[in-house]
């Protein structure tokens, strides 16, 4: 690609979690049955009117604002036409010329560098159906389930400035971030919560004009968009390179074969004929309300990143991986206050809990918040050790049993008691007389063994600190007189 730099557009589609479709009352849960979440309305059956749901309207006015956009006070629902075999009306009730939210921006963090990117539009618009593939005996069959038509979506196009495949990356998980904290959107793109079109074009470094551009329909992981886009930026600049144009169509990504194929010439906005839905009054909004909304907004990620990093004094590396998702950071939060120990929870949290939660192949907590801080406090007590703790965590996260009762049934404790501890390290002292004598000629190193015969007397429950006190005592009082005879 010497010479070309690429020029890259995104238009994220996401669902709304409202209980209910944008234009009627079906439900919108995953899973269902085919065919058994429709009305006539979703259908596009004869005499249906459309009704707006109001929440899926709080919802995009939130994320516009979350993303630093001008909320219209006017707006304007349109009919996009164009046939595709899941969409019974023939034609999808979007957002043309004046949407719901214009402007703003978000910033992108890529290699150390952060960028502005800016947004384009936020708009409403409902889903299409899903077309379902079959080969089997009988020959190639598609089967259709209409259940998505009509599902709430909002589509955020950002302008073309990102420059790479891993810029788009990390703007669509900074987008999918914002859409969580929100609680706008689940983010799912397994279930269908989250889906990208990219547009790409390549220019010659230093021109301002932009090349002709291809666009790739309905990518549905991190990982295929950039899959995708590093695979079209190859493919245009080996065309370039050799004097070919690139044509202006629209692709689909084949990620069995790793490859984008042809699916048509790339749509205008003519191509659709938008005009004005007859059936849907202007939506207009009032100020007032708009600034209820924008009132609800949540911290967003990156202002508590940055909390993480400058009032409870986390690394910025914590800071970034707790505040990946709000529950988890919820959770680190719920910790930290009730211990007292900010350092102390975020690496607990980022080692046992997430390596449990993991294995468990779930995203609920396996500890609950006030269990852990009860575990972290045992520790600090001195009740029991940290290597202790990790075990009755594990215990904890298998059976839900509180911190208390879990090292109560293991039956640990640590040792505490200087009297009682002095008592041991005699008795390790006394089993290993060799050990102690070179000790005393210069031997250092087998202080720690000496340790380990400590640690292993007492089944991991001796204080570290106090048998390393008690130890060091004894060992002073040896002289090498003393140790040889």
């Amino acid at each position: 690609m010497k010479g070309f730099e690429s020029v890259i557009g995104l238009e994220i589609h996401a669902q709304l979690l409202t209980r209910s479709k944008l234009f009627c009352g079906c439900g919108t849960g995953f899973g269902a049955e085919p065919n058994t979440q429709v009305c006539p309305v979703c259908l596009g059956l004869p005499g249906a009117l459309p009704v707006l749901n109001r929440r899926a309207v709080e919802l995009a006015v939130l994320v516009g604002e979350a993303l630093h956009a001008h909320t219209n006070t006017s707006s304007v629902f349109a009919r996009k036409n164009y046939f595709y075999p899941d969409l019974p009306k023939n034609y999808q009730i979007s957002q043309f010329d004046r949407p719901l939210c214009s402007g703003g921006h978000l910033y992108v963090s890529d290699g150390g560098k952060r960028r502005r990117v800016r947004v384009t539009r936020v708009h409403l618009e409902e889903d299409a159906g899903k077309s379902v593939h079959l080969d089997d005996a009988g020959g190639r069959r598609t089967l259709v389930d209409f259940n998505r038509c009509g599902v709430p979506l909002i589509e955020i196009v950002t302008e073309p400035e990102l420059r790479s495949p891993s810029e788009a990356h990390a703007l669509l998980k900074a987008l999918k971030q914002i859409l969580e904290y929100t609680g706008a959107s689940s983010g799912n793109m397994e279930e269908g919560g989250l889906r990208c079109d990219v547009n790409v074009s390549l220019r010659r470094v230093g021109e301002r004009a932009l090349g002709s551009k291809t666009e790739i329909k309905n990518l549905n992981s991190f990982r295929n968009v950039e899959r995708a886009l590093e695979y079209e930026i190859e493919r245009q600049a080996g065309l370039l390179a050799g004097g070919t144009a690139v044509l202006n169509e629209t692709l689909m990504w084949d990620a069995g074969r790793d490859r984008a194929v042809s699916m048509r010439s790339k749509e205008e906005a003519h191509d659709y004929r938008y005009f004005p839905e007859p059936d849907l009054l202007r939506l207009e909004l009032k100020g007032d309300w708009i600034d209820d909304v924008k009132s609800r907004l949540p911290e967003l990620p990156e202002a508590r990143e940055s909390r993480f990093v400058e009032s409870l004094g986390l690394p910025p590396y914590d800071a970034a991986v707790l505040c990946g998702r709000r529950a988890l950071a919820d959770y680190f939060e719920e910790v930290a206050r009730l211990t007292g120990e900010p350092k102390s929870a975020s690496n607990w949290i980022m080692t046992e809990v997430l390596r449990t939660a993991k294995e468990g192949a779930t995203d609920e907590f396996p500890v609950t918040a006030a269990n852990l801080a009860d575990l972290l406090t045992l520790v600090r007590s001195g009740r029991i050790s940290g290597k202790m703790a990790k075990d009755v965590f594990a215990r904890m996260a298998g059976t839900g049993e509180t911190a208390d009762d879990a090292v109560s049934r293991m039956g640990l404790r640590q040792v505490t008691d200087v009297r009682e501890m002095r008592t041991i390290v005699d008795a390790v002292l006394s089993e290993n007389p060799k050990s102690v004598a070179d000790y005393a000629r210069g031997k250092k190193k087998l202080f720690g063994f000496l340790m380990g015969r400590i640690m292993e007397k007492t089944a991991g429950q001796a204080s570290p600190t106090l048998a390393e006190s008690v130890l060091r005592e004894r060992l002073e009082g040896v002289r090498e007189g003393d140790a040889n005879t």
